[in-house]
């Protein structure tokens, strides 16, 4: 089971939302070139740190497919971009999480 850290303790998101932290891609050389972080793509991988209670549907709660510790892809716009604690998260709904990897 996944511990939790003192930043997804903070952060509770509401309904079927999930807090992302995106993995760190490993920085590749061609030769030497170097691409400046700025130029570098956003990465579409990460780990999830919080998860929301789920969304209401009828009156009754869907609970969420997702659980904290899981490691997922989402699309490349999706979610909002947040700073908690000098570390950089994404808030997204779980609809925005196209799959969990294994």
């Amino acid at each position: 089971m996944a511990t939790k850290s003192a930043t997804a303790a903070r952060v509770s998101p509401l309904a079927d939302r999930v807090v992302v932290k995106a993995m760190e891609e490993t920085e590749q050389m061609r030769g030497a070139l170097y691409i400046p972080d700025t130029a570098k793509e956003k990465p579409q991988a990460g780990k999830i740190i919080a998860v929301g209670p789920g969304r209401f549907d009828e009156g009754k709660r869907v609970p969420m497919e997702v659980k904290v510790g899981d490691k997922v892809l989402y699309g490349k716009y999706s979610g909002t971009e947040v700073t908690i604690d000098n570390e950089q998260l994404l808030i997204l709904r779980e609809s925005d999480v196209l799959a969990v990897l294994s």
